[in-house]
């Protein structure tokens, strides 16, 4: 039985006249998709108990008179820093067209838990208060302050002063909660001060006073610290059913605080604890205010609502759950998922998964998804001339989403564009392969549908005695300069079938003389680098772009320097930490981090470090005069650039596996660096001079100012080409010597 009905069958043995259940947020800023397991957890309770035939109601609290106690990282501090401490009602809205700060992020969030099937009635507490709800509880906590203080002290083991009163003023005066401190109650009025050293991250004003604790619909006049609000909120509104991450309910944890509240003090019984776990984004616990994770608005913006429900639904709500979109193949995976439950409903062959599907959707209805796999439509919105089709097989909704995937969380080797002119590496194709492309072209004069074609092009590679590898891989060589793509069938017959014969036709005229010309301008003194065999065959697709500089002369700073460096910068000020997430390069540079068994999270190679920089406001580093200057073209290409002391490193270099036992110090660290086995690197015949291919340099090959000669290499991995290597490496030099002088004396590029 699914854990919900679970529940709501022990509910139902209570028998009470009404079961209802509660939720309740801060909206201190955009709220995180984790925040939207509680609201969906709690709504499967309640519609258990509808399902149950058990008298029912849902509330979501909304806590808008809480203080803003810290400003998210997207606001900007010089206009909201004045607010600290204020109740989130009386901050504005940072956008125009709502009452508050609070209103504005609780309505985002309504908003995605609304469209995703999850319709509680919203409460907002400062209502709570200002209708006198509150009241009865706060007198009870007062006149029991002592009580209150025992069991602070029994739980946490800690005396607090006899003059600690569990009540927070709203200071008359400036208008802060979190600086006001109550020291004394007699029985119609607190006694408080707002000091001015009250907290480290605000200051109160130093005003002293006396009010009474009672709100009441003119005024709002303070609040119970949340702990005691908690079972002081439960009795108010008469809540039976309540619960929370386990942050909260772990042992020792705020729940079992507030257990004790109502038992000892408001003598109210402890609502149904429902007990979660987190989901985490890349392994992490997601914050709101740190801009770690997914807000839910955007969640339901790359996902269709019913696979944001499932996602949710379907969790073991006492493990643990990572979801992290960029991942590969997470969100394919999540639609297959969804499409196999569905099925399992449509069969009745597993109750559960069945009753998962129906609990996921949002309407009353249940609709049934496509049955197409989601990794086809995504090939199937990246080809021209497939809209009819899609509209005709009614996918129009699972394709948009598709198309969301495809821009923003597909890897590379999942993209494809139709290449308008002919590509480099279709120049490489032998002479078989052409032969292929030939029959190909002759076999599109007949008419065909594209399973029938599909399985024609690969009769007509056996009758070729082309392997079918090297018979699709001219396909997509000549048509999208890869060596894969999707269903090559599907592919061809979706474009213009002229285009298509011309484009086969051109490639299989290619001379072999043209076929042998080289794009690349290849390294010739294998003196002073290569890349080792187990490299080359574990990576077949790295390439290294290796310069030598002579007689450079290095500053600390240059004037010219820096305002093309304000330039670039400025160029970048829309740029957001989930633009990174869809750049291209830093994809590459991630996956090959996972290869090594490095976490790109804790270290983030060198491109994505820089723009990560700048996404959060820190600007670039000034180190040099040719670190600043090749930095530069880091941010312009995306690709990774180190420079080195020439003078300093003992050739012949090697991008090599690292060993075990051998030790690294890094560019400003004190203590020494173990590589893992598993890390490629940069030696020479001293050592080390960086870590996991571009992640950080050694301290003893550092460009200074008294370098006089550098050793340059820039390096790309799998979609990264060697053409791409060859451009950022010209770049670099070019803007090097520009800032630093010298003369070029090495230049080329090493291939796997």
């Amino acid at each position: 039985m699914f854990w919900a009905d679970e529940v709501a069958q022990q509910l139902k043995k209570r028998n009470l006249p009404l079961e209802w259940v509660d939720d309740m947020k801060t909206p201190s800023g955009r709220v995180h998709v984790g925040s939207l397991l509680g609201v969906v957890f709690h709504d499967l309770v309640y519609k258990s108990l509808k399902d149950a035939g058990v008298n029912t109601k849902y509330t979501y609290v909304f806590e808008n008179h809480d203080p803003m106690d810290d400003i998210p990282s997207y606001l900007p501090r010089e206009i909201f820093e004045k607010y600290l401490g204020m109740p989130l009602y009386k901050i504005p809205s940072p956008v125009d067209g709502y009452k508050d700060f609070a209103e504005y992020y609780a309505y985002e969030f309504k908003g995605a838990f609304n469209k995703i099937g999850c319709h509680p009635e919203i409460i907002w507490t400062k209502d709570l208060y200002t209708s006198g709800k509150m009241n009865p509880g706060i007198k009870v906590v007062l006149d029991n302050a002592e009580e209150i203080r025992k069991i602070y002290k029994e739980m946490y083991k800690k005396d607090l002063p006899s003059d600690w009163y569990p009540f927070q003023v709203y200071c008359e005066n400036c208008q802060k909660v979190s600086t006001t401190r109550v020291f004394n109650w007699d029985g119609e009025k607190v006694f408080y001060r707002c000091p001015v050293d009250a907290t480290e991250w605000t200051k109160g004003c130093g005003y002293e006073g006396k009010v009474s604790p009672f709100s009441d619909e003119l005024e709002m006049r303070g609040k119970l610290p949340w702990k005691v609000e908690w079972p002081a909120k439960w009795q108010a509104i008469g809540v039976t059913v309540e619960g929370a991450g386990k942050d909260h309910m772990s042992a020792g944890g705020s729940h079992d605080m507030a257990k004790l509240f109502c038992e000892r003090v408001f003598h109210y019984d402890v609502p149904y604890p429902v007990s979660y776990e987190f989901m985490l984004i890349g392994g992490k616990k997601m914050s709101s205010s740190k801009g770690r994770g997914f807000a839910a608005a955007d969640m339901v913006e790359i996902l269709p609502p019913e696979l944001v429900r499932f996602l949710i639904v379907k969790m073991d709500i006492r493990k643990q759950t990572n979801f992290d979109p960029y991942e590969p193949d997470v969100i394919p995976k999540l639609f297959d998922e969804y499409q196999r439950y569905a099925l399992a409903y449509e069969s009745n062959s597993d109750e559960e998964m069945a009753r998962i599907f129906e609990l996921s959707q949002v309407n009353e209805s249940i609709t049934l998804p496509p049955q197409i796999r989601f990794s086809a439509l995504a090939q199937f919105v990246q080809m021209p001339n497939m809209k009819s089709y899609i509209e005709k097989e009614g996918l129009e909704e699972w394709a948009k989403y598709a198309r969301i995937w495809v821009d923003r969380f597909a890897s590379e080797n999942e993209k494809f564009t139709v290449q308008k002119e002919i590509p480099l590496s279709a120049k490489d194709l032998n002479d078989l392969q052409k032969k292929f492309l030939k029959e190909v072209s002759d076999m599109m004069l007949e008419e065909w549908d594209p399973e029938s074609f599909q399985k024609a092009i690969y009769e007509k590679s056996k009758e070729l005695n082309v392997p079918s590898k090297d018979a699709f891989g001219a396909l997509y060589q000549a048509l999208l300069g890869k060596s894969h793509g999707p269903k090559a069938g599907w592919l061809i017959l979706s474009l213009d079938k002229d285009f298509v014969r011309s484009r086969f036709e051109d490639v299989s005229n290619i001379s072999l003389k043209q076929n042998n010309d080289a794009p690349i301008t290849l390294l010739k003194n294998t003196g002073y680098f290569h890349i080792d065999q187990k490299v080359s065959e574990k990576f077949p697709s790295i390439s290294v772009g290796i310069a030598v500089i002579k007689g450079v002369t290095i500053e600390k700073i240059d004037k010219n320097l820096e305002e093309e460096k304000e330039r670039i910068v400025s160029s970048f000020s829309s740029l957001t930490t989930e633009d990174i997430n869809t750049i291209p390069e830093v994809l590459q540079y991630r996956k090959l981090y996972k290869e090594m068994g490095i976490d790109y999270h804790s270290r983030r190679p060198s491109p994505e470090a820089l723009l990560r920089r700048l996404a959060t406001g820190k600007g670039l580093y000034t180190v040099n005069t040719c670190v600043d200057a090749y930095n530069m073209v880091v941010l312009e290409s995306k690709i990774s650039i180190g420079a080195f002391d020439f003078d300093s490193i003992l050739f012949p270099t090697v991008l090599r596996f690292a060993q075990e036992g051998e030790k690294i110090e890094l560019l400003g660290d004190s203590e020494e660096t173990s590589y893992k086995s598993t890390e490629i690197a940069y030696f020479d015949k001293v050592g080390g001079y960086n870590i996991d291919f571009n992640f950080r340099d050694s301290k003893r090959t550092a460009v200074t100012l008294e370098t006089k000669n550098l050793y340059v290499n820039v390096d790309g991995i799998y979609d990264i080409s060697p053409d791409q290597i060859e451009k950022t490496l010209k770049d670099a030099c070019d803007r090097i010597i520009k800032y630093c002088g010298g003369e070029i004396e090495v230049f080329g590029i090493v291939k796997a």
